[in-house]
C-alpha cells in the first residue's frame, strides 16, 4: 500500500461523504476516522452509517467498517474505501497518510494539527490556514462556498441554515428536549407543516414546513436538547435527493480535492 495515495478523513457525515466519494473517485486511497456513534441525519448519503450496518454503500460506492488496526490495512491494501472508530485519530501517526481531511463539520477544531501529515486541510470555521491547516474551505453557501483559503479563516458559523426556495431555519429541526428518538415518518415521505415526523421519548416532533424529509436521525439515538434531529427540503418533487450527495457537499469536494493537488505540487513538490 503506497501511503503517499493515501488521505484520511476525519468525519463521515453526509457534508463529508461528497469529499471522501471524490477523493476515492480520482483515485486515492481513503481511511475515514468516525466517533462510535454518529449521528447524521442524511443517513442515505453519509458513509459513517457504516458503523451500525458494517457497510454503506452511497452512489454505487461502498465504504466498509475496519473492527481494528489489522482489518483497516487489509481493507486499504485491497483499496477498498474503509471506516475506522478513531475519534481521536491515533491510526494517523502510525498510517503517514499523504493528507489529513478534517471534515467534522464540528465548527471548532477538535485536535486536527498541521503536523499530523504532508497536507492538512479544514472543512468551515474552527481552523486557521497556514496556523492549523495547510488549507480551509469555506462551507458557507453562496458566493464563497468551497473556494480554498490558504491564509486565514473561513465564514463565521451563523447558526442559520442556508435558504432553499426562501426556507432557512425552518428546515432543520432541533430536539426540544432530551430523550431517545421514535420514528413516525421515514426519510423520503412527504409531511406536511404541524404533521408529527417523531417523538423524543413522548415529546411530538413537528414538521415545521411542508416538504420532503431528507434527514432524520437514527431510530433509538438519545438526542439531548437542541441537537440536531431531521431535514426538510422545501423541494417536495425531487425525491433523488435523498439518495444522492448535495450540490453543497460536490462544491466542497471540489475545493478540497484542488487544495490537496496543488499543495502536493506547488508546497511539498511530493508529485
Amino acid at each position: 500500500m503506497n501511503m503517499n495515495n493515501l488521505i484520511i478523513v476525519r468525519g463521515g457525515g453526509d457534508i463529508a461523504t461528497g469529499t471522501i466519494y471524490k477523493l476515492y473517485q480520482c483515485g486515492f486511497d481513503v481511511l475515514i476516522l468516525e466517533v462510535a456513534k454518529p449521528s447524521a441525519i442524511r443517513r442515505n448519503v453519509a458513509f459513517c452509517e457504516a458503523i451500525y450496518d458494517t457497510k454503506k454503500t452511497v452512489e454505487n460506492l461502498t465504504c466498509y467498517l475496519a473492527h481494528d488496526r489489522d482489518e483497516v490495512k487489509s481493507l486499504l491494501s485491497r483499496h477498498q474505501l474503509t471506516l475506522f472508530i478513531d475519534p481521536e485519530g491515533t491510526i494517523i501517526q502510525e498510517l503517514k497518510p499523504l493528507a489529513v481531511v478534517d471534515a467534522i463539520l464540528a465548527k471548532k477544531n477538535l485536535g486536527t494539527k498541521k503536523d499530523m501529515a504532508p497536507i492538512t486541510v479544514g472543512l468551515g470555521p474552527g481552523f486557521e490556514a497556514g496556523k492549523d491547516v495547510d488549507a480551509v474551505i469555506e462551507t458557507m453557501r453562496g458566493h464563497q462556498l468551497g473556494r480554498i483559503i490558504y491564509q486565514g479563516t473561513a465564514i463565521n458559523n451563523t447558526g442559520v441554515p442556508g435558504l432553499i426556495q426562501g426556507y432557512g431555519k425552518e428546515r432543520v429541526i432541533h430536539s426540544p428536549c432530551s430523550g431517545k428518538v421514535k420514528h413516525v415518518k421515514k426519510i423520503t415521505d412527504i409531511v406536511k407543516k404541524g404533521e408529527i415526523i417523531a417523538y423524543v421519548d413522548k415529546t411530538p416532533i413537528y414538521a415545521t414546513l411542508d416538504g420532503l424529509l431528507r434527514g432524520l436521525i437514527k431510530e433509538n439515538y438519545v438526542v439531548t436538547k437542541g441537537f440536531k434531529m431531521a431535514d426538510i427540503d422545501p423541494r417536495v418533487n425531487e425525491y433523488q435527493n435523498c439518495f444522492t450527495i448535495s450540490d453543497k457537499a460536490r462544491c466542497i469536494a471540489g475545493g478540497v480535492v484542488e487544495a490537496i493537488l496543488h499543495l502536493k505540487r506547488e508546497k511539498y513538490d511530493l508529485s
